[in-house]
């Protein structure tokens, strides 16, 4: 394992979760369980940890899943300013240790005064509201995708690191196994485009299942040595094209060091995870399942390799739907 992977944390407090563990991860991971349960907020959290450099990247990342949040909002104008401080504020409390940070994050307004309070380690401040100030602060190999795979500025984002290991042609490969008829792919005019019958057409022509599929590739390769979080990773992918999604994700992780979280609400996605795993002899992986106890508390139930592929052979509820 590497010393950099998160492999256990402990959410205090944050969104739906109060004392809160989970641990066992390993390179690839699976997140499951029942829909509303917390899934995205508890890669939020394992997010907003791993983020956690320094103050200015906890903000950036407490900043980024509230925009992630309201993306659509955003996108049809419903909200035309993005005010980072409101970003801000409407997380009001984050307490998370794992086996990388312990990170604190909370606001507080008493006697007409608001001060902001944020810790890292060993590293503490507080920062009355008038003094504040939003720094964005991205830590390049650390990112999300949501349901709907990135926006065509983040796909050009990360298409510049398949074009910086000269990885273009291998890329092209991966598509074209994913949709034969797509000849290649290139931003072209800050635009994402594939060529088919030597014509160059946007992303958008395709459908959010391509988009998705090209966002977790480029990914992967740009978060070398860092982390990638994939929400609702089935989205738009047809069940055809799953195990070559896990093929391409269990060895291209493993090229570039890089560790994944992926949640999924399909029996048929965790199948094809287990199923890859075995055929790849790829043991660096976990599923993890939330699920509520009788007194409503969010647990987990963690499998390893050899754990997952017992229950499915043994036809085990391991889903939580």
């Amino acid at each position: 394992m590497n010393e950099h992977f998160l492999t256990e944390i402990e959410i205090k407090q944050f969104k739906c979760f109060t004392d809160f563990k989970a641990s066992g991860f390993k390179r690839v991971n699976l997140i499951g369980g029942k829909n509303n349960i917390g899934k995205t907020a508890f890669m939020e959290a394992c997010y907003i940890n791993v983020h956690s450099l320094n103050i200015n990247t906890m903000i950036t990342a407490i900043c980024n899943i509230k925009f992630d949040r309201e993306s659509l909002n955003i996108l049809y104008g419903y909200k035309r300013n993005v005010d980072n401080q409101a970003l801000l504020d409407s997380t009001k409390y984050y307490l998370v240790k794992s086996n990388l940070f312990c990170t604190e994050y909370s606001v507080s307004e008493k006697d007409a005064l608001k001060t902001y309070h944020l810790s890292i380690n060993d590293n503490s401040i507080s920062i009355n509201s008038n003094q504040f100030s939003v720094i964005i602060e991205n830590v390049n190999n650390v990112r999300v995708i949501d349901n709907f795979g990135w926006s065509d500025g983040g796909i050009k984002w990360a298409y510049e690191a398949i074009q910086k290991q000269d990885k273009e042609n291998e890329l092209n490969a991966f598509i074209s196994e994913f949709d034969d008829s797509i000849e290649s792919f290139k931003i072209i005019g800050e635009k994402p485009q594939c060529k088919t019958n030597d014509i160059y057409r946007d992303i958008v022509e395709f459908g959010d299942g391509l988009r998705h599929y090209i966002s977790i590739i480029c990914g992967i390769y740009a978060c070398e040595n860092g982390y990638l979080f994939v929400d609702e990773i089935d989205n738009g992918i047809h069940y055809t094209q799953l195990d070559r999604l896990w093929e391409l994700i269990l060895t291209l992780s493993k090229k570039t060091n890089c560790q994944v979280f992926a949640i999924t609400h399909s029996k048929e996605m965790l199948e094809s995870f287990a199923r890859v795993s075995e055929k790849l002899e790829e043991r660096d992986i976990s599923y993890t399942l939330l699920v509520r106890n009788k007194q409503q508390e969010i647990k987990t139930i963690s499998m390893d390799y050899e754990m997952l592929l017992n229950s499915l052979a043994q036809e085990h509820e391991v889903r939580g739907w």
